[in-house]
């Protein structure tokens, strides 16, 4: 991933214009297309193309991720099974492997932006082969990687939806925090409300009629320098549930940009993304009911940033 630092030179010179430069995006009107596809990171911040007039000042660090997963200009037909992420299909449920950097399911209108998901990708494979569309079952968050499950009939939607609301099915994510969680294992309980202007989870009291309470269990799989690799299992599924419960015990997660309140150790460990990854899923099938279970080994920039802190002194 090509980056910059700003020198004195360049210092209040407008983001569209730092990128347009020959040696960077090469145009002003490339730059735009890599604002508006989420390509562009200032300081580890995805840049969006409402801060194209921002100014830039001595030090920042502009990045540019040229092949990020899901900011391609959508296709109108996949072409090839390949391009779809599948980990296991049936004749009612397909599993994938979600990259980072793409949607699971389509953003809401007045949010969409013409961003693409894998929603829209399975729907144009299963289009293909006489289906009409996927039934969504659950999700996670854009900039987390790892597997996702899909229904292909409503009935079999409805039936893994219902092993979800009662917290059946297992579902194991692996994540890098700031610090050392302490005791190396345990479990998180909190009050989480959702707020629909900030779009995030906010801690509330248990008597809080909108709280709703978010368990999981975690344990630290390896201490690296001013960092954790640690396995969470999901009890609940509430959305950004480990992002946010990880912050409240002070081990953000690196790369995290949504659940930050100050700016503590946020610059230590560059990071373009949140470190979390969807590792394992396990659940019941819907007509048969035999146990199926799947594993997605941790992406090539996960494993690059954890080998980067292993070699880090302590």
């Amino acid at each position: 991933m090509p980056q910059w630092t700003l020198t004195l030179e360049d210092a209040g010179i407008r983001l569209d214009k730092y990128l347009a430069a020959p040696d960077r995006a090469g145009s002003r009107a490339r730059a735009a297309d890599a604002l508006e596809r989420g390509k562009v990171f200032v300081n580890d911040r995805e840049a969006s193309l409402g801060e194209a007039a921002t100014r830039l000042t001595v030090g920042d660090i502009v990045r540019l991720w040229v092949d990020r997963p899901g900011s391609a200009k959508r296709r109108t037909t996949l072409g090839d099974d390949r391009d779809l992420p599948i980990v296991y299909e049936d004749d009612v449920l397909i599993v994938l492997n979600k990259p980072a950097g793409l949607l699971a399911v389509p953003l809401p209108p007045e949010r969409r932006h013409d961003a693409p998901s894998l929603f829209e990708d399975l729907k144009s494979y299963l289009r293909g082969r006489g289906r009409r569309r996927p039934f969504v079952v659950h999700r996670i968050d854009r900039d987390t990687s790892g597997l996702v499950l899909f229904a292909k009939t409503a009935a079999a939607q409805a039936t893994l939806k219902a092993q979800f609301k009662r917290h059946q099915p297992e579902r194991v994510y692996q994540a890098v925090v700031y610090g050392h969680p302490s005791p190396l294992a345990g479990t998180w309980r909190d009050h989480l409300v959702w707020d629909p202007r900030s779009l995030i989870q906010k801690e509330t009291h248990p008597r809080d009629a909108r709280g709703k309470e978010a368990i999981c269990h975690y344990r630290v799989i390896e201490k690296l320098a001013g960092a954790a690799v640690i396995e969470v299992k999901l009890v609940t599924g509430k959305r950004n549930q480990i992002r946010i419960q990880a912050r409240l015990r002070g081990h953000t997660l690196v790369g995290e940009q949504r659940y930050v309140y100050g700016p503590e150790e946020l610059r230590s460990i560059t990071f373009p993304r949140q470190a979390l990854h969807a590792l394992r899923l396990a659940f019941r099938h819907p007509v048969d009911e035999r146990d199926m279970r799947f594993e997605a080994p941790l992406p090539d920039d996960l494993l690059a940033l954890i080998a980067r802190l292993r070699r880090r002194p302590p």
